[in-house]
């Protein structure tokens, strides 16, 4: 009998990454859930979403990387108490909540534990149009990692790196996540608070406007 295909999903307890690993579990896939506490402002909120998640997807032995680096590197609102998080609105250029090359790290911590499972494909949430300005979410850049990670691999080791959202607006996120049954109350985005969502950050704003377009109501609690 053969193996059931694996496909290593980084999950930060986000309503996207939530949604990207739900696809690949419908699709078949063996679901290896990746969580990074980098010391930001949500860490506890966030793993706690995450091991929700993981429960209601009956993920077994999810991965949880602990990654202080980002916090003694600072430069974000979201890993440096310093920076403020902005709540006027979406920032023109690359915002201050981004977090140096993030997700570039991620990617190659994450290709680390697909070479040693044995998984084919790495999911990740990231939305280009729709996201804050992040340069590390941008397809073409995902698209040169997946190259460069299959050249410092095994010859065996041929990983794919799936980001089945990249295209899609938040609203059609939201759409997706409801066709689904997401349990997008499990779900938290918020970059400054762990009781109630703010409202007010860059990714609550995105969140609500997506819910919003979609015509649906956001399950979690607000602020204001």
């Amino acid at each position: 009998m053969a193996s059931r295909k694996k496909a290593v999903c980084i999950m930060s307890g986000g309503m996207d990454s939530t949604l990207a690993a739900y696809m690949m579990q419908d699709e078949g896939y063996e679901i290896i859930g990746l969580h990074f506490n980098y010391e930001q402002r949500t860490q506890t909120k966030e793993l706690e979403a995450f091991n929700a998640i993981c429960n209601e997807l009956n993920v077994k032995d999810p991965y949880i990387v602990n990654l202080d680096f980002f916090s003694q590197l600072g430069a974000s609102a979201l890993t440096d108490k310093s920076i403020e998080v902005p709540t006027g609105g979406i920032e023109e250029g690359v915002p201050s909540t981004y977090v140096p090359f993030r997700n570039g790290i991620f990617i190659s911590l994450a290709t680390a534990i697909a070479e040693k499972e044995g998984a084919k494909v790495l999911v990740i949430g990231v939305v280009e149009e729709d996201s804050s300005g992040y340069p590390d979410c941008k397809e073409e850049y995902i698209s040169s990692m997946e190259h460069s990670i299959n050249l410092g691999t095994k010859d065996e080791t041929v990983l794919e790196i799936k980001m089945p959202l990249v295209h899609l607006k938040k609203s059609e996120i939201v759409k997706e996540a409801v066709e689904r049954n997401v349990a997008l109350d499990l779900t938290w985005s918020c970059y400054q608070s762990e009781d109630e969502a703010c409202g007010l950050c860059d990714s609550c704003r995105l969140r609500l406007n997506g819910f919003k377009i979609a015509g649906v109501k956001d399950p979690i609690a607000y602020a204001q």
